[in-house]
């Protein structure tokens, strides 16, 4: 993970301010030699950084006894993580090693020799929030067998640009994508039906903030959805260029899936990130 230093700050506090992770883990990140600042290893809470400077943290150091991210919950047969914004589900051509699937692998690997882990669904590598994985390819095969069938409940939370007509509504669309990934809204009857429903939260003189429930789970769809409204999602460079914000501020925070090994349905749960807050307070 790696971060280029925008103002003069302390590192603990410029890396609490900027990541979404508590401030306990970032501690453990300094104490076990993790993070470097300029490629020098640094441990002091209170190292200078100035702009400029470039920070990586280190999430794969077999050093650290801990995930760099909190488990909602952990059995014999699935591991359910907070995944961080910037982070990967799985590898691309271009990054094997940081994903969450890496991260988690080694840390079950730490524990036993033997283990195993699947990845069961994912999400944006922008996004965060609760991604499921399985340690068996049995309980990954039934969970993905019929997917939509299985989630229950998906809700995000997200901070959009502007405010919005209507507190709360339903933006129905066909979406397609283009061969360099980029989605998009059309009326063609080849794009895939996606049907997102937001309610808002809260509301200042430049952002909302919004509850999201998905009844459908294609590729970027709330991003795409918020986009073609005109209230794009805040920190979304890849459908608004012109975003200046350093992540994107989109939390998969509720999760409820019928759980084959329980035969009944789970609901997974986490707060919505400390940088939702801080913005909302920015914008008034």
């Amino acid at each position: 993970m790696k971060l280029s230093v925008k103002k003069e700050s302390k590192l603990l506090e410029y890396l609490y301010e900027n990541l979404d992770m508590p401030k306990k883990r970032i501690k453990q990140y300094l104490t076990h030699g993790s993070i470097f600042v300029n490629n020098n290893k640094i441990t002091q809470y209170n190292y200078k950084i100035l702009p400029g400077m470039n920070i990586i943290i280190d999430t794969a150091n077999k050093n650290t006894k801990e995930l760099p991210f909190d488990i909602i919950f952990e059995d014999d047969h699935i591991i359910v993580v907070n995944k961080p914004s910037g982070l990967l589900t799985i590898a691309t051509n271009k990054e094997k090693e940081k994903t969450l699937y890496h991260i988690v692998r080694e840390y079950l690997v730490r524990k036993n020799k033997n283990a195993r882990v699947f990845i069961v669904h994912r999400l944006d590598k922008d996004t965060s929030g609760i991604v499921i994985l399985a340690k068996d390819e049995k309980t990954k095969n039934k969970l993905q067998e019929d997917w939509n069938k299985t989630v229950k409940l998906r809700e995000y939370t997200a901070i959009i640009h502007g405010t919005l007509d209507k507190n709360e509504g339903k933006i129905i669309q066909r979406l397609k994508e283009t061969k360099t990934g980029l989605v998009y809204s059309t009326k063609s009857e080849e794009g895939k039906e996606a049907i997102t429903n937001y309610k808002v939260i809260k509301e200042t003189t430049k952002y909302s903030m919004v509850s999201i429930k998905i009844e459908t789970g294609r590729k970027n769809q709330i991003r795409v959805a918020f986009n073609t409204i005109k209230h794009p999602i805040v920190g979304d460079k890849k459908y608004n260029e012109k975003d200046k914000e350093n992540r994107l501020y989109l939390h998969a925070n509720r999760l409820k899936i019928y759980y084959p090994e329980i035969k009944k349905d789970i609901l997974f749960e986490t707060a919505i990130p400390n940088e939702f807050k801080k913005i909302m307070n920015k914008g008034d």
